[in-house]
């Protein structure tokens, strides 16, 4: 179980942050050693009660993070709770416990006023990092949860993991040379003039262009020059035989930025389809989230009423099983009436625990179901992510060569098609 916290002021704020209705639901649990039942009422008290010290930040505020497919029930989160109390010195202090699910996970707050109004100070709280480590370290092998590899050393943790899987850049898509060679020979032969040379080309993925000193080359989809008379294997001045002149052919620039904005185009127009074909998804997930989410909630209001209709009965059962009158009288002298009592006190903590067993219980299996939707949502978040991000660095390439200048050319078309492996 995660453990992070922090000495802070603000508790109105606070407040507010921790009744937000963007979780799926809201639960005040507890509130301990105020007058008020209300949670923003609760922390202006602390406020008011700091008063009587220095301290600008009068609570200490906690997140209580269990591994996320983890069932953990609410006393465990208590027992979490009193290590901290002991470990911080902050037992008995007044407390507010509240729980937070959102995307089926749970987790819980606690928010202890720092006041010791015995001696008017604030409570000191040193190494709390520290202490709060340690407490989970326990607590992962106290519940046998796998520990993360950063709690164990502190030099195995990665700074960059929430960074570099993130983004991919788009991969260039390679060919063999000697496949590349074929087309171009192919194209060659089938074709009788330029024309009919440009069409062959074409319809393989290739534009015809003027390169330098009127000599012919090609452009691939991803405006890679080919120097045509090295990948036909002639010498230029029997392509240019064939051929003509290369005059009235675009040229590199104009032949790159004519393909850059083509592909551009395609892929924005690929880019929408796809995102709006998983928001369609995302967006039937986020219904099917709201309808869950009232469910669950009239589920749990169910239950309450239930149990609170069961608590009522149990009392009026309890109350009746005093005699009143001489009997009453009677039973007092005896003895008896203590021993009804002590039963009764008994019973009452047991069905305590049996309705929030039965609580716990609906939590964990509402959280299960709602767990099997968010990890759908994450895939295909995941999934219009990946495909925007790969889209999103292709156009961003063609908008690059679109905005480009002609350099290092020469080079480009000057170089062999990977030499000796053609001819293998």
């Amino acid at each position: 179980m995660i453990l992070q916290g922090n000495q802070r002021g603000g508790g109105r704020d606070l407040a507010l942050h921790l009744l937000k209705e963007e979780n799926d639901h809201v639960e005040v649990h507890e509130l301990r050693g105020f007058v008020s039942s209300d949670l923003k009422a609760a922390f202006d008290e602390a406020y008011a009660v700091s008063k009587c010290t220095k301290a600008k930040q009068y609570l200490f505020s906690l997140s209580l993070n269990p591994p996320e497919k983890e069932k953990v029930a609410t006393d465990s989160f208590k027992e979490a709770i009193a290590k901290v109390e002991n470990s911080l010195n902050l037992k008995d202090q007044p407390r507010a416990i509240v729980f937070h699910e959102k995307n089926g996970r749970r987790h819980c707050h606690v928010v202890w006023s720092r006041t010791d109004t015995k001696h008017s100070k604030a409570i000191p709280l040193p190494h709390t990092k520290r202490k709060l480590m340690d407490i989970s370290r326990e607590l992962f092998v106290q519940h046998n949860w796998k520990m993360p590899p950063g709690m164990m050393r502190s030099e195995e943790r990665d700074p960059l993991n929430f960074n570099l899987a993130q983004w991919q850049q788009a991969k260039r898509i390679g060919k063999d040379p000697r496949e590349i060679k074929q087309i171009f020979q192919e194209c060659w032969a089938t074709s009788d003039n330029q024309v009919s040379f440009a069409q062959a080309l074409k319809s393989r993925g290739y534009v015809l262009a003027r390169g330098n000193r009127g000599r012919f080359i090609a452009l691939d989809h991803r405006c890679e020059p080919f120097a045509v008379p090295k990948w036909v294997g002639l010498k230029a001045k029997d392509v240019k035989a064939k051929l003509g002149e290369a005059d009235g052919l675009p040229s590199f620039e104009q032949a790159k930025t004519s393909i850059a904005g083509a592909m551009s185009n395609r892929l924005t127009e690929l880019q929408e389809q796809k995102s709006s074909d998983v928001s369609a998804l995302i967006a039937v997930g986020k219904r099917r989230q709201k309808e869950m989410t009232a469910r669950h909630k009239q589920e749990r209001a169910e239950l309450e009423q239930k149990q609170q209709e069961r608590f009522v009965q149990d009392v009026i059962n309890r109350q009746n099983r005093f005699r009143g009158g001489l009997s009453g009288l009677w039973d007092r002298l005896t003895g008896h009436r203590s021993r009804v009592r002590k039963q009764i006190e008994m019973e009452a903590l047991l069905s305590a625990q049996r309705d929030q067993k039965e609580k716990d219980e609906l939590i964990f299996n509402q959280l299960q179901e709602r767990q099997a939707l968010q990890s759908r949502t994450a895939r295909l978040d995941k999934l219009k992510a990946q495909r925007h991000n790969t889209l999103e660095a292709d156009i961003r390439q063609y908008r690059d060569v679109q905005n480009q200048k002609q350099d290092a050319f020469d080079a480009s078309q000057e170089r062999s098609p990977k030499g000796p492996s053609l001819e293998r």
